[in-house]
């Protein structure tokens, strides 16, 4: 289905995934709402509400830049009230904003952990409880939650339980939001990366350029993104989708070209054996 003048609330907007994921679907003739945090440049992350939305506009997309810590409902209601006046409703819902820690349980710092189930999980609920009565609405409407499949191995249940638990929390919401809204119908489904991103995260937090050069850019979960919202609610919902696994049953089987070093090895991300 033509995604044109369809409306997109995407969370964490401003730099990486999500606005890789915002620029693919402008490209479609999607609304784009770069509703995130900020609203000034960060020298180690770089990108905000409104260089974003200056990229999808210079791509001939229609764009509204909207501050927004998914931490307090207030700034969320207000941001999604003047999403809906813009555009007229909101038809897609993108959770991508997201903290990371993956420290063991004594390393962890009580704030570091609150950060993370505040905008990994409760956050993540109350973008969608506040799009909702606009998706209910929509002749199209998608939540999708980059959030890793539930995988049960101890292995990624004992190295940072913390953050793995605010991640397979995500991944619930999505699966139960399938379930409580299909009959609307309202598809939700979850995506996660075969392989790390190359993203700010990857490259200050985690593994810097060693491990940024392992990985794949951001457009592999751009292009999985779009071929799930393009398919019908009523029949796409529930999944926890792979990128590589979306692509593959969307034609393609070349995927060099998203790799930040060509033909360099690939490292492949967590929650996944």
């Amino acid at each position: 289905m033509s995604l044109k003048n369809k409306t997109a609330f995407i969370t964490g907007a401003s730099r990486g995934i999500g606005k890789s994921i915002a620029l693919r679907l402008a490209k479609e003739g999607v609304n784009i709402v770069v509703a995130a945090k900020s609203v000034r440049e960060n020298e180690k992350l770089g990108g905000t509400i409104f260089t974003a939305a200056a990229e999808i506009e210079a791509a001939g997309g229609k764009a509204l830049a909207l501050q927004c810590d998914i931490r307090d409902e207030a700034m969320i209601q207000d941001a999604v009230t003047k999403a809906a006046a813009q555009f007229g409703g909101i038809d897609i819902v993108i959770n991508n904003a997201s903290a990371i820690a993956l420290t063991k349980t004594e390393e962890t710092k009580t704030n570091r952990f609150d950060l993370m189930h505040d905008i990994n999980v409760r956050g993540t609920f109350l973008v969608v409880k506040n799009c909702l009565p606009y998706l209910t609405k929509s002749d199209h409407a998608h939540i999708l939650t980059l959030s890793p499949p539930v995988n049960l191995n101890p292995k990624w249940l004992g190295s940072h339980i913390a953050y793995t638990m605010s991640k397979y929390n995500m991944t619930m919401m999505a699966l139960g939001w399938a379930e409580e809204l299909k009959q609307v119908p309202v598809a939700s489904n979850a995506l996660w990366p075969k392989t790390t991103i190359d993203t700010a995260a990857v490259r200050n937090l985690l593994g810097g350029e060693t491990l940024a050069n392992m990985s794949r850019t951001t457009d592999i979960m751009a292009d999985a993104a779009y071929h799930i919202l393009k398919e019908s609610p009523a029949a796409c919902t529930g999944h926890s989708f792979i990128d590589e696994d979306i692509l593959r049953q969307n034609g393609v089987t070349n995927f060099d070209h998203y790799a930040v070093k060509k033909g360099g090895r690939l490292y492949t991300d967590l929650f996944l054996d």
